[in-house]
């Protein structure tokens, strides 16, 4: 089992930093383990105060929900009183962020955390979120919800 270290946080929210900084933005980065707890947040001068605590949500969704913010958004529209009661769980300790700039780090197959960046538009903070990872060879690839591990999205498994 893979974990993240504080240096391999702090190497991801150096780069989304510089990153943002190559497009004129100030955001706030944050990084969660695979259970959603922070191992670093970091809000640069200029990024606006509420911007830590978004980036945290951000990570934290998707640390725990085991997928990227953009692929939660089609299961939140579908069903959007089960997603409004999850951040109400005894168990959540942040809101679940159905949004860009949610990314799960994912190294070998594994799930290890999560990364929110938060303080551009939607867009900007999803562009640096995905590039940075890229970047730094985190895989991008998530399988479809409910599709068996091992088996791509579209199959049922069994022959033709």
């Amino acid at each position: 089992m893979s974990s993240l270290t504080l240096d391999a946080a702090e190497e991801i929210i150096d780069a989304a930093h510089k990153r943002a900084q190559a497009i004129g933005k100030a955001v706030s980065v944050a990084v969660v383990d695979a259970g959603g707890f922070p191992i670093a947040i970091r809000r640069p001068d200029g990024a606006r105060p509420l911007t830590p605590d978004i980036a945290r949500a951000k990570a934290y969704t998707a640390a725990i929900m085991q997928r990227p913010g953009t692929m939660l958004r089609k299961w939140q529209e579908s069903q959007p009183v089960f997603f409004s009661q999850l951040s109400q769980l005894p168990g959540a300790a942040m809101p679940i962020m159905a949004t860009e700039g949610s990314m799960t780090i994912k190294r070998d197959g594994e799930i290890i955390g999560g990364l929110g960046i938060a303080g551009g538009t939607a867009a900007e903070d999803q562009q640096i979120a995905e590039e940075v990872l890229q970047s730094l060879g985190y895989e991008l690839e998530f399988a479809a919800w409910g599709v068996a591990t091992g088996k791509p999205a579209g199959t049922s498994g069994k022959d033709a």
